[in-house]
Protein backbone atom coordinates (compact mmCIF):
# COMPACT_ATOMS: atom_id res chain seq x y z
CA UNK A 1 0.00 0.00 0.00
CA UNK A 2 1.57 3.14 -1.09
CA UNK A 3 1.62 6.32 1.17
CA UNK A 4 -0.24 9.53 -0.03
CA UNK A 5 2.54 12.10 0.15
CA UNK A 6 1.97 15.32 2.95
CA UNK A 7 0.02 18.40 1.65
CA UNK A 8 1.94 21.35 1.91
CA UNK A 9 2.90 24.82 0.61
CA UNK A 10 4.61 25.29 -2.49
CA UNK A 11 7.43 26.76 -0.42
CA UNK A 12 8.35 26.71 3.53
CA UNK A 13 8.71 30.75 3.27
CA UNK A 14 6.45 32.50 5.70
CA UNK A 15 7.69 35.94 4.97
CA UNK A 16 9.98 36.32 7.56
CA UNK A 17 13.47 36.55 5.56
CA UNK A 18 16.60 37.10 7.41
CA UNK A 19 19.08 34.93 4.96
CA UNK A 20 20.68 38.10 4.29
CA UNK A 21 22.18 38.46 7.64
CA UNK A 22 22.11 34.47 8.47
CA UNK A 23 23.13 31.29 7.31
CA UNK A 24 19.84 29.91 8.11
CA UNK A 25 16.52 31.64 8.09
CA UNK A 26 14.70 32.66 11.08
CA UNK A 27 11.49 31.86 9.21
CA UNK A 28 11.59 29.14 7.46
CA UNK A 29 14.94 27.11 8.04
CA UNK A 30 16.32 26.21 4.98
CA UNK A 31 20.04 27.35 4.67
CA UNK A 32 20.74 30.27 2.03
CA UNK A 33 21.51 27.43 -0.35
CA UNK A 34 18.23 25.81 -0.29
CA UNK A 35 16.43 29.42 -0.39
CA UNK A 36 18.30 30.19 -3.52
CA UNK A 37 17.90 26.84 -5.05
CA UNK A 38 14.28 26.54 -4.13
CA UNK A 39 12.78 26.29 -7.90
CA UNK A 40 15.38 24.08 -9.39
CA UNK A 41 15.29 21.33 -6.42
CA UNK A 42 13.33 18.51 -7.50
CA UNK A 43 10.53 16.96 -5.17
CA UNK A 44 12.41 14.32 -3.32
CA UNK A 45 15.37 16.81 -2.21
CA UNK A 46 12.20 19.35 -1.71
CA UNK A 47 10.85 16.43 1.04
CA UNK A 48 14.27 16.23 2.33
CA UNK A 49 14.20 19.82 3.48
CA UNK A 50 10.50 19.91 4.46
CA UNK A 51 11.62 16.80 6.92
CA UNK A 52 14.77 18.61 8.26
CA UNK A 53 12.89 22.29 9.12
CA UNK A 54 9.67 20.33 10.24
CA UNK A 55 11.37 17.83 12.80
CA UNK A 56 13.45 22.06 14.08
CA UNK A 57 10.10 23.33 14.76
CA UNK A 58 10.38 24.82 11.49
CA UNK A 59 8.12 27.60 9.71
CA UNK A 60 7.90 29.98 12.55
CA UNK A 61 5.49 32.82 12.12
CA UNK A 62 7.13 35.73 14.32
CA UNK A 63 3.89 38.05 15.51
Amino acid sequence: MSQTPPVRPDTPCVAVCSTTFDDVCRGCGRTVVEVSQWVFMTQEEKDVVWERILAEGYPRRQG
